[in-house]
Order: C-alpha cells, then sequence, then structure tokens
C-alpha cells in the first residue's frame, strides 16, 4: 500500500461536539496564555508545536543530560483508547498537559502524574473519508484550545473544562478539504492551512478571531487572475492546482512575519500543469494581521514528484562565511538542504546541497537558488518515470530540530528510497482522489546496494558538513526530532518501537526504550516541580505504515507488523 492509498477511518457518527469528563473535574488554576508568554515562553513548557515560534524544537531544560541520561526512567503512561498515527508533542502549561489523537481527541492530563482531568471527542461525519486520520496538536491562547479537525473545522475549547466555546467550518469536507495541523496563534489571530492537495483542491493559509472564531483573512496558495505570479499557470490549471498548507507555520515576531510551507503541485505530473506553479513548493512570508504575502521563495518549480514542502523552515540567526544575518533553514522533501536570508521585503538564496542521493536536481543556480532539473528524471503523462529519492522525499513532514548549544541541524531523513509512476490524466471529480497516476502504479523501491535507509543527519548550517550520521538499516526514519540544552537529540521514528536519545555532539546513542507501538511524533520536554520530564506519543499509522506496508516484501529484515494503538509515554531520572 501507499502514501496515497485510500485508509478510511472507522470513525463513524454525527456531526455534533462531545465531550466528557475524567473523575478528577476540571482544571484549576489554570495558567492564561498571552503574547508575552508565546514569544518568551519559560524553560518548562511546551506551549507551541515545536516549543517557540522560531520552530527549532529545542528546550533550554538540561537536567537530563549526557552524563545522566542513562538513569531515565519510565514515570506513567496513558493509553489514548485510539489507533491509527499519533503525530502530535503533548502541550504543556504549567504542570497540564494537553493531548491530541486521532479521530479528532483532545485529553488534558496532569502533567506530573498523568491523571486525567477531562477529554473532548469530536463526533465526525459519517460519510467523511479520512485520508490522514491524525492531529499535530492543540494551539493555546489565554483560557482556550484550539484544535483542526479532518472534517474541516477549527473548534475552540474551553482550556479548564474541554467544553465546546465555538466552532467555525473552514471548507468543505466531501471535496477532499481537512486539516491535521497544530493552529498558531499570533496576538489573538488563529492560523491554519488545509490539507487536500490529493484531491485537486485550490490551498490555502486562512486566520480566525481566538474569540468568536470570526475568519479574519485568507489567502489562497494559488495565486487567481490580475494577482502577482497568476502569470505562473496555464488556462484554468490554478482553480485545482493543489499547493495545500497542511503544517504549522513559524513566526519571526520582531518583523512581525508568519513562514509557511506550502505543498505540491496537482495532479502531479507537471505537464498536466504548465509553469513554475506558485506558490506551489515554495515558503511564503504572510504578514499576521491581512494575510498579505510580503514575499515568498520557490524551492522547486512545475511540482512533479508529490514533494511537499509544507514542513516551516526554522528561524536561526547565523553566521556564515564571515556574515551574520537571519536565516530560514529547511532540510526539504526535495532532497536539498536549504539556507536563506530572510529581510522585512524578500527571502534570498544563500546555498543549498542534497542532504540524501538524489538523480533529479544537476545543481542549483548560484544567483537564483533555482534547482537544475535532470528532466530524464521528472515524470509526464504516459511514461513510467523513475526517480531518487521518492515521493516521500529525503525528510517528509517529520520536522528537525536546531540547537542552540551546538549549532547544528538534526535532520530524519530517509535515504536510499527511489520510487515511480506513469503519468495518467484523469477528470477531476470533487472528493475523489486526483493523482493524475494510478494508486496502484506508485512504486517505492531500495535503491541499489542499499546499506541502510533511515538515517540521523547533524549538519552545520553555516558550512553545509555533515558532522555525524546514525544509520538504520531495516527501517525508514519516519519521526520529528528534538533537541535540548543537555546535548541531547530525542528521535523515535522506526519500525521497532524504540525511542531513542543521542549524544548531540557526537551522534553516540546514549539510551533507548522499547514502546506499544511505532513513534511518529514528536518528543519534547518539559519541567515541573524542578523535575524534568521527557514525553512522547507512540502510536504508528499512516505514511510510516504505508512505507513499511510498500517495503515488506523487499527488503530483508523491513518489519511491518507494527502494532497500533496510542499510548503517552513520560519519562524521569530514577534518582534512587
Amino acid at each position: 500500500m501507499t502514501r496515497k492509498q485510500l485508509l478510511l477511518s472507522g470513525c463513524v457518527a454525527f456531526t455534533c461536539l462531545v465531550s466528557t469528563y475524567a473523575l478528577a473535574g476540571p482544571i484549576e488554576n489554570y495558567s492564561p496564555v498571552t503574547s508575552a508568554r508565546l514569544e518568551n515562553p519559560e524553560p518548562g513548557n511546551w506551549m507551541l508545536y515545536r516549543r517557540t515560534y522560531d520552530g527549532q524544537g529545542y528546550s533550554p531544560l538540561d537536567q537530563i543530560n549526557t552524563s545522566n541520561v542513562k538513569n531515565l526512567k519510565p514515570v506513567w503512561t496513558f493509553s489514548t483508547g485510539v489507533l491509527e498515527g499519533h503525530e502530535a508533542p503533548p502541550i504543556v502549561n504549567n504542570g497540564v498537559m494537553f493531548v491530541a489523537t486521532p479521530m479528532g481527541q483532545v485529553i488534558a492530563l496532569n502533567a506530573k502524574t498523568g491523571e486525567e482531568y477531562w477529554r473532548y471527542k469530536r463526533q465526525l461525519p459519517e460519510d467523511l473519508f479520512q485520508l490522514h486520520p491524525t492531529s499535530r496538536g492543540v494551539g493555546l491562547w489565554e483560557d482556550k484550545l484550539y484544535l483542526a479537525t479532518t472534517d474541516d473545522h477549527v473548534v475552540a475549547l474551553d482550556a479548564k473544562t474541554g467544553k465546546a466555546v465555538w466552532d467555525t467550518k473552514v471548507q468543505d469536507y466531501r471535496k477532499g478539504q481537512y486539516m491535521t495541523l497544530m493552529p498558531l496563534v499570533v496576538d489573538g489571530k488563529v492560523i491554519v492551512g488545509g490539507s487536500g492537495g490529493e484531491f485537486g483542491v485550490r490551498g490555502y493559509v486562512a486566520a480566525y478571531d481566538a474569540n468568536s472564531g470570526k475568519e479574519l483573512w485568507r489567502t489562497f496558495t494559488i495565486p487567481a487572475e490580475g494577482e502577482p505570479g497568476h502569470d505562473t499557470w496555464s488556462g484554468d490549471d490554478w482553480k485545482s492546482g493543489g499547493g495545500s498548507a497542511w503544517m504549522t507555520g513559524t513566526y519571526d515576531k520582531d518583523s512581525k512575519t508568519v513562514y509557511w510551507g506550502v505543498g505540491n503541485a496537482a495532479p502531479w505530473p507537471g505537464s498536466m500543469h504548465p509553469g513554475d506553479n506558485l506558490y506551489t513548493s515554495s515558503v511564503l512570508a504572510l504578514d499576521p494581521n491581512t494575510g498579505k504575502i510580503k514575499t515568498h521563495f520557490q524551492y522547486h518549480q512545475n511540482d512533479s514528484w508529490d514533494w511537499d514542502e509544507v514542513d516551516a523552515p526554522m528561524l536561526v540567526d547565523m553566521q556564515r562565511d564571515g556574515k551574520s544575518f537571519k536565516s530560514l533553514v529547511h532540510p526539504g522533501r526535495d532532497a536539498i538542504f536549504w539556507v536563506l536570508e530572510r529581510t522585512p521585503d524578500k527571502i534570498n538564496y544563500v546555498a543549498g546541497w542534497p542532504f540524501v542521493k538524489t538523480n533529479v536536481w544537476k545543481g542549483i543556480e548560484a544567483e537564483t537558488g533555482r534547482p537544475i532539473l535532470d528532466p530524464d528524471h521528472k515524470p509526464v503523462l504516459g511514461k513510467r518515470v523513475e526517480f531518487c529519492p521518492s515521493l516521500w522525499g529525503g525528510k517528509d513532514w517529520p520536522s528537525a530540530a536546531y540547537s542552540q548549544s551546538t549549532k547544528l541541524v538534526y535532520v530524519p531523513a530517509n535515504e536510499n528510497f527511489c520510487g515511480g509512476f506513469t503519468g495518467e490524466k484523469t477528470p477531476l471529480v470533487p472528493g475523489q482522489l486526483w493523482l493524475g497516476t494510478k494508486p496502484e502504479d506508485i512504486g517505492l523501491t531500495p535503491a541499489p546496494n542499499a546499506d541502510h535507509f533511515g538515517e540521523l543527519q547533524a549538519w552545520d548550517p553555516a558550512t553545509g558538513k555533515k558532522v555525524w550520521h546514525h544509520d538504520f538499516k531495516t527501517s525508514q526514519l519516519f519521526g520529528a526530532v528534538t533537541a535540548t540544552a543537555g546535548d541531547l537529540v530525542l528521535a523515535g521514528g522506526t519500525n521497532d518501537r524504540n525511542f531513542r536519545i543521542f549524544n548531540a555532539k557526537t551522534g553516540e546513542l546514549l539510551w533507548e526504550q522499547k514502546t506499544n507501538s511505532g513513534i511518529m511524533a514528536m518528543p519534547m520536554t518539559y519541567e515541573v516541580d524542578g523535575t524534568q520530564y521527557i514525553a512522547v506519543q507512540s502510536g504508528w499509522g499512516v505514511d510510516a505504515q504505508r512505507i513499511q506496508d510498500a517495503l515488506a516484501g523487499k527488503v530483508a529484515g523491513f518489519e511491518n507488523n507494527v502494532p497500533q494503538g496510542g499510548v503517552v509515554w513520560v519519562f524521569a531520572l530514577d534518582k534512587k
């Protein structure tokens, strides 16, 4: 089974909202979330998708470090009660943990003990088809939580009780519109982006008032007639051109700029939508107050490989070649490690290099940052074309991390995977998959003489040098990573169900723990009453499972019988 094959959720119900309550009752003494706290979060909290607006995935906590991590032990676990891919980091605000799971569920827990406060379950429509039944977490603002749902609504919950405060429809799930991301909350605006590029939608980013749920602005990722960039499309292709924006953006609080990644063009073969196809496979710089596009950078033009570039770039202040500058760092699905310069009105190309093997690009134009294509490895209509890496790319959505301690970027990469398909022209039917090929025709092939597949990499973005790597011989690496001031890198992502911690400087494996399932979700760390904890959701499924299914029988040792079922794992040092 491939990533794009159908996956029907077993969750059926009505379109109403339901909250249930655990014995512990509502949360007392909840700490309201303000702009000041989001812009400068306390070290012990994790209140944003990657902890901070810059998206670095870095924690300043160092109680757990390279010298004592060997003493890390589980202190509590919590079963979520649902199957499929658990992809959200636990969100912690002053001792309260919020866990988002597949099937529209949010659970509030005591972050110290694992005791349940309340549980919200959204009841989803009976006719909802969930291609990616998952969630990447909840946004926080004042005394509310914000959940983006797979039936394409944004829901505000009372943080203390789990009761729904407001519910706003974003688009129509019957047309293939849905959401899986954690909303980004900036100055009282709840910003989301939609999924659905596989269904021929027109992508967008939209903002809602945090108190009322009223839509404030909507910016389409594909320009209409009369808008800048429209001339990069032919005819009416722009109306169904994809460009979904299904991952959480990052935010520069100094320049008041949101950076949002945009997905692939639709359908896949580029010959079906001639032109550069702005703003697909790009990063957009948006004004959070109006949604206006300030500027952009397109990673690759006329996407034909399903290489979404939705993972927003990390904001890093760095020095390179003796120059200090504000950068955007993005290890791309297109196999290129991008280093860009962000300015108030322009994104400049600085450097780029392949971080996994690729036969698609011959190089990068030094002046423009435009990749130089090898046309023999670009899918077209009527011909089977093979390319490396596969459609899952050098790195899919699982996020990389940057350590302020080591100044290195840690990339959950997939090496030695190739793929291919035959382009086929089919009519667009709203709500049905529209890939430009048959799902059963999509190939995932190990590269000849491959000796490993998953690869945790450490790169110096200032020099372009790979500092270390850890190889996984019989598994892909499909999970986000996190770095800490204790010089640790936290990672799941493998089919052996292990959670691992590495030395951030050397790559040495320092600790590992078998969990109930595979880990796709982002690990995180927090502090309560002077004790540092490390937490992660274990729960295999969605694309990670599809990769395993596609490779089962092709590669010796590839195990696709990974048990599903979500469990929150929390660890702390054994002080005995």
